[in-house]
């Protein structure tokens, strides 16, 4: 069932966030206006080491109140492509420069209600050229076993969406024959 859509005009805007509102009709009949949150594209690498690690940043985010463990990630830059993104956002947020990176997987989340894409991409091997440039992201930045991400996702130490739709997939690899 497709909803049929008349228009869309924006409410509100700043670099971060963009609110608009579609004038649409549902498959019932029912015509109204929807709220849309369109954000820019997000990129998110999954740093893999020989030894079996994921590289990670234990790091606060404001809105929730919570700690929590994260891949590194951040928005897509304009005239940036994704894997550009996510191999700048590896550097600056923990210091370690990908060798190279490969699509891992593609994810909308929350789609009933933003645009937002989440590009993810798996990096075998880094190589480390000093600490962080970006000073704001997190307290500590750690290779995490893979073996104990299932656990930390159970104790809720690992939260975020990109973090976790990127995770689960590394271990859906990692337990492939």
């Amino acid at each position: 069932m497709r909803w049929k859509v008349y228009g869309e005009r924006p409410l509100y805007a700043n670099p971060w966030v963009n609110l608009w509102s579609a004038d649409v009709e549902q498959p019932d009949g029912h015509r109204v206006d929807y709220t849309i949150v369109r954000l820019r594209n997000l990129a998110v690498a999954a740093v893999v080491n020989d030894r079996r690690e994921v590289l990670m940043m234990w790091r606060h985010r404001f809105v929730t109140g919570t700690w929590a463990w994260e891949l590194p990630m951040g928005l897509v830059e304009d005239g940036e492509t994704p894997a550009e993104a996510a191999a700048r956002e590896v550097l600056e947020e923990t210091g370690w420069r990908v060798d190279s990176l490969e699509p891992l997987i593609y994810a909308e989340p929350a789609n009933g209600i933003t645009d937002s894409q989440h590009h993810l991409f798996r990096a075998d091997g880094a190589t480390y050229t000093g600490p962080p440039t970006e000073r704001n992201e997190s307290d500590r930045v750690e290779w995490i076993p893979l073996s104990g991400v299932r656990s930390m996702i159970d104790r809720r130490e690992i939260v975020s969406s990109g973090s976790l739709v990127g995770l689960l997939y590394l271990l859906l690899d990692e337990a492939a024959p």
